[in-house]
């Protein structure tokens, strides 16, 4: 059983969304919030699989609240919902650790399979929506020459677990890294797998801003 909070100033939002979740066998609706604060709290609660979020609230905000979330509820997922897909609401709640994004205009079947994604341990954003998002708002990650140098945490890699976060960072599937690096797919997962461990990174969409923020993979 998936278990979900939702997050959303709009109380028929949410009726709908919990309409739509709770007819489901394999999910459950544990609690409504609608407020970023409020969200945090129950969040430390109830320990939700999924934390379906909005951003556009007021007082806290989806984008606080959801680094609030991350780094005390370790355990749960958090699933932006954003009004476009270039939006830099969508770009903050990834970088805050947000395991993907999704449209508000979703249909039924695509807000379901997101939420099973994101409980089962994957992102539920495609590296390459992420890639635009990362070059579309790139005048906020820092620029080459400043801040401390190098990320340490790259230190950790070997030569080809580097070769393919840079792949990764620049949108490639692990089919097309296999092609790329002359390597079997499943040499890739594994290769992934391991980077995602080193790099204390939740999915393959914080692998992809990773490479962004430690300028592995320059915006153009």
């Amino acid at each position: 059983m998936v278990r979900v909070l939702l997050v959303d100033d709009e109380p028929l939002l949410r009726m709908a969304f919990t309409m739509v979740l709770d007819a489901q066998a394999d999910m459950a609706v544990v609690g409504e919030a609608g407020d970023g604060a409020q969200a945090v709290r129950m969040a430390r609660r109830l320990r939700p699989d999924v934390v379906l979020m909005d951003v556009r609230m007021p007082g806290t905000d989806g984008i606080e609240a959801t680094a609030r979330i991350i780094e005390g509820c370790p355990e749960s997922r958090v699933l932006i919902l954003t009004t476009f897909d270039l939006d830099e609401y969508a770009f903050a709640g990834l970088r805050a650790g947000a395991s993907g994004f999704l449209l508000k205009n979703a249909l039924p079947e695509e807000l379901l399979g997101a939420i099973r994604s994101v409980a089962a341990g994957d992102a539920v954003v495609a590296p390459r929506i992420t890639r635009r998002l990362l070059e579309h708002f790139a005048h906020r990650l820092p620029a080459p020459g400043e801040g401390a140098g190098e990320d340490e945490r790259l230190g950790r890699l070997t030569a080809r677990e580097r070769e393919v976060l840079v792949e990764v960072g620049r949108g490639l599937s692990n089919t097309e890294i296999a092609g790329s690096l002359h390597l079997a797919e499943a040499t890739v997962k594994t290769h992934l797998s391991r980077i995602l461990v080193k790099l204390e990174l939740r999915d393959r969409v914080q692998a992809v801003v990773f490479a962004y923020e430690s300028r592995l993979v320059r915006p153009g």
